[in-house]
């Protein structure tokens, strides 16, 4: 149902407010072909009634006519800051980015960060933004696990499926998203909830069975029938089923690109305001699907680069996969058993 823009103003100053946010900051907001109007008209509002210093960037879009999808992070090439060292400096010499266009996997976002600008990226639609607005809690509970994802050395994930895959940790960092940016230099993601990290690279071995109802990012879509991968030195070097693995492999191959292949993010879901059927109730283009990444006690992994954890893997092809009722473990802990989270008792 449609929401108003009172409550999407409310959302906006509870998030910009999490992100700490003063009177007299500049802000701008980067915006796109494919931005929402309420979004953006909301957030003007927001911004200025917080005092700050608000610009708004708008830039054309990239790649339409390399990517076989609508899909914002269908082909992950250039961006509309690639050699725009104009758009770059503002920027860079902002506070706060609101991203209303995702801006994502990108040397050029890497750059901005780097300066000590945030970053928040808000595309999901606005009913699907107010529903999760993200809070402290939240933020509680992903730093915990988080925090057990950086004292582990490995994760392994099975299922009654038939998942059993391995993977060792300590390469590369662990993330923690939670839907707001209170630190300096910090990019998320409105709506999120979830903690990930990447195996070393080459590392992951093992057994993925994506089962019927299990998602296929960006296709948008449930499984109809199950789609094995088997997972070889940190590549999925099988994939097979019927359809659904035949569709997978040719859209990943129509990139030309072995490093399309290989085992991206690795981590668990927990937002229990997000939800695994709500995909089924928009249309494809009308969503990111972020309720498919981060409902609570989800195993999400990806296919492709690890640029974003620091790794030197880049690729235009990016899958997202989240899984229903898997057994994830660090170093033999379980922290979610069939797909039901486990919190870390104190």
């Amino acid at each position: 149902m449609p929401i108003s823009d009172y409550q999407l103003i409310q959302a906006w100053k509870e998030v910009l407010t999490l992100s700490r946010l003063e009177a007299g900051q500049t802000v701008t907001i980067l915006t796109g072909a494919a931005t929402h109007p309420q979004t953006l008209a909301c957030a003007l509002i927001a911004t200025q009634s917080m005092g700050a210093i608000v610009n708004r960037l708008d830039l054309p879009p990239v790649n339409g006519e390399k990517a076989l999808s609508r899909d914002a992070l269908a082909y992950l090439g250039e961006t509309p800051l690639t050699g725009n060292r104009a758009a770059i400096a503002a920027l860079k010499a902002s506070d706060l980015v609101l991203d209303l266009m995702t801006l994502l996997f990108s040397p050029e976002q890497h750059e901005i960060l780097a300066s000590g600008t945030k970053i928040l990226l808000a595309v999901e639609p606005p009913e699907v933004l107010v529903r999760m607005t993200p809070t402290l809690d939240d933020r509680k509970r992903v730093l915990a696990a988080t925090k057990r994802i950086g004292r582990a050395r490995e994760m392994r994930v099975t299922s009654k499926a038939g998942t059993d895959l391995r993977c060792p940790l300590g390469e590369f960092p662990a993330i923690a998203e939670y839907g707001f940016v209170d630190e300096p230099g910090r990019w998320d993601h409105w709506p999120s909830g979830f903690a990930l990290t990447f195996p070393n690279e080459g590392g992951a071995n093992g057994r993925i069975v994506i089962d019927r109802g299990d998602i296929l990012l960006p296709q948008k879509s449930y499984c109809a029938e199950p789609v094995v991968l088997t997972v070889e030195g940190g590549y999925a070097r099988k994939i097979e089923g019927g359809v659904d693995a035949d569709l997978l492999r040719e859209y990943m191959l129509s990139f030309d690109d072995p490093e399309a292949f290989a085992i991206s993010h690795i981590g668990w879901g927990l937002q229990k305001r997000a939800h695994w059927s709500t995909l089924g109730l928009y249309d494809r283009e009308a969503t990111l699907g972020m309720d498919a990444r981060a409902f609570d006690g989800n195993f999400l992994f990806s296919l492709g680069p690890n640029n974003e954890g620091g790794g030197k893997r880049t690729t235009a092809c990016h899958i997202d996969i989240p899984l229903r009722r898997c057994t994830v473990s660090l170093d033999g802990v379980d922290v979610v058993r069939e797909g039901k989270t486990i919190e870390e008792t104190p």
